[in-house]
């Protein structure tokens, strides 16, 4: 962390990050406001919100807003791909690396400038697969193949 992002990080912004960093679920802001209440009783939805924000800026977290989902966060900055339950919302971090130079191999393909990229598997939990969608329906078992 430069001395720049130091000097920025208040007692709020270091409790957030500390929680958010606890967990792998990508927790949404409600839910990151529910954990850091047991810590800090007084802090307000809007101060996590923004305090969210900040660190996202910062570089300190991930904001996850894929598939026009609810906005979730990532207490690893690190470059990384997700699978997100379609059914439940769950997400977690898919198990492989990220693939390299895909930026480079596009940059200029259409005119477009390319300077990044995300990827979010989509599919259901392993819970919702074991849920009966309706008693006589079967499971959520995904697309026959």
């Amino acid at each position: 962390m430069n001395t720049e992002k130091r000097m920025r990080m208040t007692p709020q912004r270091r409790i957030i990050l500390e929680e958010l960093r606890k967990t792998c679920s990508h927790p949404s802001a409600d839910e990151i406001y529910s954990m850091v209440r047991k810590r800090l009783p007084r802090i307000s939805l809007g101060t996590v919100y923004r305090n969210l924000e900040v660190l996202s800026e910062l570089g300190e977290i991930q904001k996850l807003e894929a598939g026009g989902s609810l906005k979730r966060f990532d207490g690893n900055p690190a470059h990384h791909y997700h699978i997100r339950c379609t059914c439940c919302g769950r997400m977690v971090d898919a198990p492989f690396q990220v693939m390299e130079r895909l930026e480079e191999r596009l940059d200029g393909a259409d005119g477009y400038r390319v300077f990044g990229h995300s990827l979010e598997f989509l599919g259901i939990c392993p819970e919702c697969r074991r849920r009966p969608i309706a008693p006589g329906l079967g499971h959520l078992n995904g697309p026959h193949r």
